[in-house]
């Protein structure tokens, strides 16, 4: 299809203007690709998390009083294991200069084989980080991943503040 334009001289010209869309047909396939490989790896690298405890701006998120809560509080010098409604925790230090990993595996090992979580499998963390004690993200992802590995794989995150069973010191 041509189009017929006025060159001023009185002649008309036909004048064929063809789009090349290949260079366009080469960038949406690369962005396509990179959307989907994207998508996949979103997904795939997540941590599904539940809320637990309380929060800035409710009350209480769980309120069940009638079962024993496990809870584990990560400082940078150590780690907190508590069980709510029993108040009794045990501390893991840190071992060198990093968090005593197997002494906490072990720990929650036990608990899940005692009779409060034998069928369960729900427990919550937190991290309590200050400007004078730091604690490492990657501590508290850890504690998370060691948790779902001895068979808690209901990992709650919370604040240390909404902590069902918090060592008071």
């Amino acid at each position: 299809m041509g189009a017929a334009i006025d060159t001023g001289g009185g002649g008309k010209k036909s004048v064929n203007v063809e789009l090349n869309i290949v260079p366009f047909i080469d960038l949406m396939s690369c962005l396509t690709a990179f959307l989907l490989v994207t998508a996949v790896w979103v997904n795939i690298a997540q941590i599904n998390i539940q809320p637990k405890g309380k929060n800035r701006d409710t009350q209480n998120v769980q309120q069940d009083d009638e079962h024993v809560t496990l809870s584990v509080l990560v400082q940078a010098d150590r780690i907190w294991v508590g069980l709510s409604r029993v108040n009794e925790f045990q501390e893991i230090p840190k071992k060198g200069d990093e968090q005593d990993w197997e002494k906490f595996e072990t720990t929650l090992k036990e608990h899940k084989a005692s009779a409060f979580f034998a069928d369960r499998s729900d427990i919550e963390v937190a991290g309590e980080s200050t400007t004078q004690s730091p604690v490492e993200y990657q501590d508290v992802i850890r504690a998370m991943d060691v948790s779902v590995k001895v068979g808690f794989i209901d990992v709650g995150l919370t604040d240390p503040a909404g902590l069902a069973a918090r060592p008071q010191m």
